[in-house]
């Protein structure tokens, strides 16, 4: 059937942090949100049809994920990705950040160092201070247009007693899709020096033609080397339901990961949360597949125009996700802008609301997010007020 992602949905008024905070975060309520990174796409319906029948049932008590839910998600990573995922590896959890902190929890002591490449996804940054470990960065190496893994730096990270490194794959927000020798060597790295890898990858459906993802644990040398969290939430824009996946393959990590979960107190019942994530990964394929469409000719559109109409501004090279990275760095040379200036102008003078480079670490200095996981005529008016502040301003 098709679908029209050009039709938009009225977001304000629904509690939406994308839409309703606006005047919180940006002093007014009538900024073009491009920021969060939830999309402005209706649901796949099989979704929304299942939420209507479930929500139907006139009681929402405490519930339990069925084996059907773990049988499409299976089904959909050996189908997707060539990933295949047994049933007792799967730990369901109420979000990917979440997760990660139980797993930091059970799986490294009090001041082990946490590794994480920069620029990269702002709640990474409190993970470590927030369950007592040491963060070290591990910065990204941009080469022209292009970021890379920097092993070197990697390999001093591990030999200094680094003993978990956090990776991003596809990246947020630089848009990379790690090859598989990338991979390769960063896993080789792990096993000489015994570092357990956290692979966040959930961004992994959504990957540009001409790309593929590579789950990690699929290279690992041995159970345990990696530990995969998945969720539906940003394939099918269902991030406000709340429920993720661990994959975890060695035994006594999951028994490390249940004692946390039960200290504290980690519950995956929500009965709307498990309709969700099954009727997506069930019948959502369609939906999908044409929704990455749209979103790719949404970053031709935002490249082109932002070529020819923004010499200033570029966008870097993107191969995943509906994030792109704006490399602003010229334009705040030219105009002597701070980052707090840039963000400024972007929000004051062009009316539109992005999320700062440097909030994903000292290495997105000079660089904007912008999400266009939304309509293109919502992109043109956002990009055309950018062009008509940046002439007023040279005026």
């Amino acid at each position: 059937m098709p679908f029209d992602f050009d039709a938009p949905t009225a977001r304000a008024g629904t509690n939406s942090v994308k839409f309703d905070a606006r005047s919180a975060v940006f002093g007014a309520d009538d900024i073009i949100p491009l920021w969060v990174a939830d999309t402005d796409f209706a649901v796949p319906p099989a979704v929304s049809d299942a939420l209507v029948r479930r929500a139907q049932h006139p009681i929402y008590g405490y519930s339990m994920a069925p084996e059907s839910l773990y049988q499409a998600m299976i089904d959909w990573f050996k189908r997707r990705h060539d990933f295949p995922i047994e049933r007792q590896s799967i730990m369901l959890a109420p979000g990917v950040v979440p997760s990660i902190h139980a797993a930091v929890l059970a799986l490294t002591q009090p001041e082990d160092a946490i590794v994480i490449q920069t620029p990269v996804y702002a709640p990474f940054f409190n993970i470590a201070a927030s369950t007592g470990r040491r963060l070290v960065e591990n910065p990204l190496r941009l080469r022209g247009d292009r970021y890379e893994l920097d092993f070197d730096h990697l390999e001093h990270c591990a030999r200094e007693g680094a003993r978990m490194l956090i990776l991003c794959s596809p990246h947020n927000p630089v848009g990379r899709v790690w090859h598989r020798d990338e991979l390769r060597r960063l896993l080789s790295i792990a096993a000489e020096h015994d570092m357990l890898v956290i692979s966040d990858e959930i961004h992994c459906d959504l990957v540009f033609e001409g790309h593929t993802h590579t789950p990690l644990a699929l290279l690992a040398d041995k159970p345990g080397r990696v530990i995969t969290t998945l969720a539906p939430s940003k394939s099918f824009n269902v991030p406000g339901l709340g429920l993720s996946t661990l994959v975890v393959d060695d035994e006594d990590q999951r028994k490390a990961l249940a004692k946390v979960f039960a200290s504290l107190h980690i519950e995956v019942g929500n009965p709307f949360s498990l309709t969700a994530c099954e009727a997506a990964y069930a019948g959502g394929e369609a939906w999908l597949d044409e929704m990455m469409r749209y979103v790719e000719e949404n970053r031709r559109f935002v490249a082109a125009f932002i070529q020819a109409n923004l010499p200033e501004i570029s966008v870097m090279p993107s191969e995943g996700t509906y994030l792109l990275w704006l490399d602003c760095r010229i334009l705040c040379q030219s105009r002597g802008w701070t980052d707090r200036e840039l963000k400024h102008f972007f929000v004051k003078e062009a009316g539109i609301g992005m999320n700062p480079g440097i909030t994903f670490g000292k290495a997105g200095s000079g660089f904007m997010r912008m999400n266009i996981g939304t309509q293109k005529a919502v992109l043109l008016t956002a990009l055309e007020s950018v062009q008509k502040a940046l002439l007023q301003a040279d005026r």
